[in-house]
């Protein structure tokens, strides 16, 4: 059995929740962490153009399960207008275009949660919480 999405987000609104859709990019090493670490700066690059232009919600590395090393995985969450748009952006990353990496992209309706920012005006520095 499935939902069809427009009823999740219907039921969504309706009990006041943010129903925004986003896109959750998968990311993960081909051929080991040397092609990975030879684009890691040009990929870094792209990540802060997606920042900059607005279209990057968040993205980091997925650590080893006891927290200590990477293996090279990492998640990129984007807005776009549709998953094609998205996969279309992911494509880009030159971890992609070199093959270090591949990728997988899913969509996600972001419902629950709280963002709080602590900013210090002295200093001019700021916390997320």
């Amino acid at each position: 059995m499935s939902v069809p999405a427009a009823d999740i987000i219907k039921i969504s609104k309706e009990n006041g929740f943010l129903a925004k859709q986003l896109y959750v990019v998968f990311t993960t090493p081909v051929k080991g962490l040397g092609p990975v670490m030879e684009k890691i700066q040009e990929h870094l690059a792209f990540q802060k153009s997606l920042e900059e232009q607005g279209i990057m919600f968040a993205a980091g590395p997925h650590w080893s399960d006891d927290e200590k090393t990477w293996e090279g995985d990492g998640m990129v969450v984007i807005r776009a207008n549709s998953l094609a748009e998205a996969r279309a952006i992911a494509a880009k990353d030159p971890m992609h275009v070199s093959g270090a990496r591949k990728f997988t992209v899913r969509p996600w309706l972001v419902n629950e949660g709280t963002v709080t920012i602590k900013l210090h005006y002295t200093g001019t520095k700021f916390e997320l919480i």
